[in-house]
């Protein structure tokens, strides 16, 4: 077969130094012709090694004898010839001349494989990574790219001095002392040797009953009578002193705690909430509100056996959490005789309208007596009731309603109702409180002038004079006319001004227009109760006015007729005079 005479020449790809033999290589090109004839896949299927493959697989792909697709050498280029022209080699270029193959450096041109870490050095045809960071002291970086220990012993780069040997150690190396300590001492790490104390040993270098003592490098033995120390008592045979387990029984030293046995003594585990006293060998209670204050209780804390409670004060509750406290809601318990309103940590009891909480308990609720109280006279106008939580106001039997404001007294009009009890003859008069029953009948040579059938404040019934002919005594009389009028006042309360009650007009104008012109005056002639009223004159709008004042406080019930005179004076001489009877009720009441 020609195709088995071809020259193989077999290099893998980036192992320059390694190659197949030329039969082996012609076998595995043979293995991938043989499978393209029979259209088999060039991947091989049969175990073989991995150069070997690639054979096969390059021969059966591209009918070539070479793995990677290289030709092979040929006279005239300087590593193989492929169809007539000169080719180089994996790692290699063809130069100018289009023979000689010169190396590719595979660094600049970034086409190397060196991972993070690793630095790319240029090799003939390849290439090698090799390590950035050092290994650091006490190794050294093979040609491998791996660190090696440096034995500093063997290099002589170690500093240990004379009288010491050098020890080697990874990454290091340590100075031994060369001299050795004999039997009875230990060797510290500067070299010094230092006696071993044999009597301290668990075994015990003597035999029983004796006493060891200890010398330099080695001991004594000496009997003698054995008195143990505490935590300590005679082993069976009373020759030595061993060691008391205070932590065996039931009852042990811990009283309930963890109990440890050591050599001679003994230690407590406390339990939690408890620590151990090393004086008094007993486990002692921990008090955690006093080690912690304010840290472990939201208000108080109280410290028990072992642990400690939290408790809270007054309107609080203790929380879930064992150490918080919410608020109390204190109304829940109906704590107050009425109305209860919770706040932070306390409640607050108010009363309904008409009650007040009361100052000894602060929690019931008191009726208020309005009708005590300093303003209690005027709220009502006559008396007042008080009822639980409020107060009622009532007037005198007759004569008086209660108003709809529920406090005031209003005088009942009987003339108007037709309550009354006055004859057809007679005028009904209101007065607060009551009426009266008027009858005004003029005197002999008057007459009345108009028709008034009842009689209100300011109605007048006034009679004129009127002479019989050839009267002279009635011509000369000076009196003109002869008037009634009735008024109703209160009892003032408080009286501390004159009050005007009533007005005399005359219809005589102010000025004077003429000197015989008569001057009024006016006078109170009868019925001043106590001096009690005046009269004064006075100008209105162009008029002489007389006007009535009382001027004391009368407390009534007070009735009089006020008999007042409206003299017409000219040149000192009373010429003419009017008579007006004013008929003055007092209530008893100020309403």
């Amino acid at each position: 077969n020609k195709d088995a005479a071809l020259l193989c020449v077999c290099i893998p790809h980036k192992l320059p130094h390694f190659s197949l033999p030329l039969q082996t290589c012609c076998e595995c090109c043979l293995l991938g012709r043989a499978a393209q004839e029979r259209g088999l896949s060039c991947d091989l299927t049969l175990a073989v090694w991995y150069q070997c493959g690639l054979v096969s697989r390059a021969c059966c792909v591209d009918r070539s004898p070479n793995s990677d697709g290289k030709p092979a050498p040929a006279a005239g280029c300087s590593q193989s010839c492929f169809n007539g022209s000169c080719a180089c080699l994996e790692g290699y270029k063809l130069k100018v001349d289009g023979k000689t193959c010169e190396d590719m450096n595979e660094c600049l041109l970034g086409s190397h494989q060196c991972r993070g870490g690793e630095r790319c050095i240029n090799t003939l045809g390849s290439y090698r990574c090799q390590r950035v960071i050092s290994c650091g002291t006490g190794y050294e970086l093979t040609d491998n790219n791996k660190c090696k220990d440096i034995d500093e012993c063997e290099t002589g780069t170690h500093n240990c001095a004379a009288e010491l040997q050098c020890q080697n150690t990874a990454g290091s190396f340590r100075c031994r002392p060369r001299v050795q300590c004999g039997m009875g001492f230990i060797q510290d790490a500067l070299g010094s040797c230092i006696d071993i104390n044999e009597c301290l040993s668990v075994t015990g270098p003597c035999p029983s009953g004796h006493m060891c003592f200890n010398t330099v490098g080695s001991y004594t033995c000496q009997r003698h009578s054995v008195s143990c120390g505490r935590g300590y008592h005679l082993n069976a045979d009373g020759s030595r002193c061993v060691d008391i387990d205070e932590c065996a029984g039931p009852d042990n030293s811990c009283d309930g705690h963890g109990c440890i046995n050591l050599v001679g003594s003994y230690r407590c585990e406390c339990r939690v909430g408890f620590i151990f006293n090393s004086i008094s060998r007993s486990c002692e209670d921990i008090n955690e509100c006093r080690n912690y204050p304010g840290r472990l209780c939201a208000h108080k804390c109280e410290n028990i056996l072992g642990s400690y409670k939290c408790s809270c004060t007054t309107g609080f509750k203790l929380a879930a959490d064992g150490r918080n406290c919410d608020d109390l809601n204190e109304c829940e318990s109906s704590p107050c005789s009425q109305e209860c309103a919770n706040v932070y940590g306390s409640y607050q009891c108010y009363c309904r309208r008409g009650y007040q909480l009361s100052d000894v308990d602060g929690v019931t609720c008191e009726d208020i007596d309005e009708c005590a109280l300093p303003t209690g006279g005027h709220i009502c106008s006559y008396r007042c009731h008080n009822t639980p939580g409020s107060f009622h106001c009532t007037c005198p039997t007759t004569g008086y309603t209660l108003a709809t404001n529920g406090r005031s007294c209003q005088d009942i009009d009987e003339c108007v109702t037709g309550t009354h009890s006055c004859s057809e003859s007679e005028s009904c008069f209101n007065i607060q409180g009551g009426n009266k029953c008027l009858n005004f009948d003029c005197p002999a040579n008057y007459r009345r002038s108009g028709d008034t059938p009842r009689v209100d404040r300011a109605d007048i019934i006034r009679c004129v004079k009127s002479c019989q002919p050839n009267d002279i005594s009635c011509v000369l009389n000076p009196i003109l006319s002869i008037s009634h009028t009735a008024i109703s006042l209160p009892t003032f309360r408080e009286f501390n001004k004159p009050e005007e009650i009533v007005f005399l007009k005359s219809p005589t104008p102010s000025h004077l227009p003429h000197m015989d012109t008569p001057e009024i005056v006016y006078d109170i002639l009868e019925g001043n109760v106590q001096n009690s009223f005046d009269i004064i004159k006075r100008l209105d709008h162009g008029m002489i006015v007389g006007v009535v004042r009382q001027v004391k406080p009368l407390v009534g019930p007070v009735s009089t007729v006020l008999k007042l005179a409206m003299n017409y004076v000219t040149n000192g001489v009373v010429s003419h005079r009017n008579i007006i009877n004013v008929h003055i009720y007092v209530s008893e009441f100020w309403f």
